[in-house]
């Protein structure tokens, strides 16, 4: 067995030498959003209504690209992910992610927002921005409406987890074996129960092997009714990835820890699904995530923010919620 990488080593990704992953990556992570900005206005299945909010009132939102521009390549991304985001998958991504062979790289929150920079897309028609840019966005949108400070600090942390195609810790995407991206970006939903038909092309789970388990594809699943949102794994993705760093490295609330988490989960933030699971107290969870959403997908036409003056804040803010300057990513 070859030795463990040393922490240089696992920065020293196929992504830091081949642009085009990353290019890749924000690709299709964008058409993805696209896809959710135009199933979020048309809002039939939405279970209630997101907070109201001041910062995207004015935005007209049908000038993000259409679905038919992203349908194709987002079947495609999608085929992908439904048919190997398993049960065995999942609890091999974990056990990776915390096996004590992995040399976890050690930098400070800007740091990793500077390293994620490098992912820019300079063929998105949305924006041009690098994504120090976006979260910047994100933060001072929440910022500018006057939510709590913990917000402000999850808004600009809440992509982070895409640092996984740099450190090794993803399956397809990650490890830099394809470009697919399928165990980085995406919606994501539990695996271990039944896939749920409000899901994402919810046919494309056939080609999973555990659509038709004995056990992964029951109604309940792994799981008992109310066991309570935080005990469903989740598949996995930078979401899941960021929040497993996070919950053990930071003092921020639970609310947060769940927009991190979840903020991809539309089945159940946007569609309504999976409420069987649900125990007391997630229903603060859930207005939680409806309340972040907007700032994400709607803030990338927002002004381009000024990265060095707004810097001194924001480094602040980290020093407050992360106490150790270095994260163990």
């Amino acid at each position: 067995m070859a030795p463990p990488a040393t922490t240089h080593e696992a920065l020293d990704s196929p992504a830091t030498h081949h642009p085009s992953l990353g290019a890749a990556l924000e690709l299709i992570s964008d058409a993805v959003d696209e896809v959710n900005i135009l199933k979020a206005a048309a809002k039939k299945n939405f279970t209630a209504p997101p907070p109201a909010m001041s910062f995207d009132t004015a935005k007209d939102k049908t000038a993000f690209r259409q679905y038919e521009t992203a349908c194709a390549r987002v079947k495609t991304f999608y085929a992908e992910q439904h048919a190997k985001q398993t049960v065995a998958y999942n609890l091999a991504a974990r056990q990776r992610f915390h096996s004590a062979a992995r040399v976890r790289p050690e930098l400070s929150i800007w740091e990793a927002m500077e390293k994620l920079d490098t992912l820019v897309d300079e063929s998105d028609p949305d924006t041009q921005l690098g994504q120090i840019q976006h979260l910047l966005q994100s933060a001072e949108a929440i910022r500018r409406d006057g939510k709590p400070r913990w917000m402000q600090l999850t808004g600009l942390i809440h992509d982070l987890g895409k640092l996984m195609v740099f450190f090794h810790c993803g399956g397809g995407g990650g490890s830099g074996e394809g470009q697919g991206q399928w165990d980085v970006v995406g919606d994501t939903f539990p695996v271990g129960c039944k896939f749920d038909e409000k899901c994402i092309y919810p046919d494309m789970f056939r080609a999973n092997p555990d659509y038709a388990h004995e056990v992964f594809g029951t109604e309940m699943g792994i799981y008992e009714e109310s066991c309570g949102v935080e005990n469903l794994m989740i598949s996995w993705g930078h979401d899941e990835y960021l929040y497993l760093v996070v919950r053990d490295q930071s003092t921020l609330p639970r609310e947060a820890l769940a927009m991190i988490r979840f903020h991809s989960f539309y089945p159940w933030h946007q569609e309504g699904a999976y409420q069987r699971f649900m125990a007391e107290g997630d229903a603060v969870l859930l207005k939680a995530v409806r309340a972040f959403n907007p700032y994400d997908l709607y803030s990338k036409s927002d002004d381009v923010p000024r990265v060095e003056e707004l810097k001194p804040y924001y480094l602040e803010l980290i020093d407050e919620f992360f106490p150790q300057k270095k994260i163990k990513w």
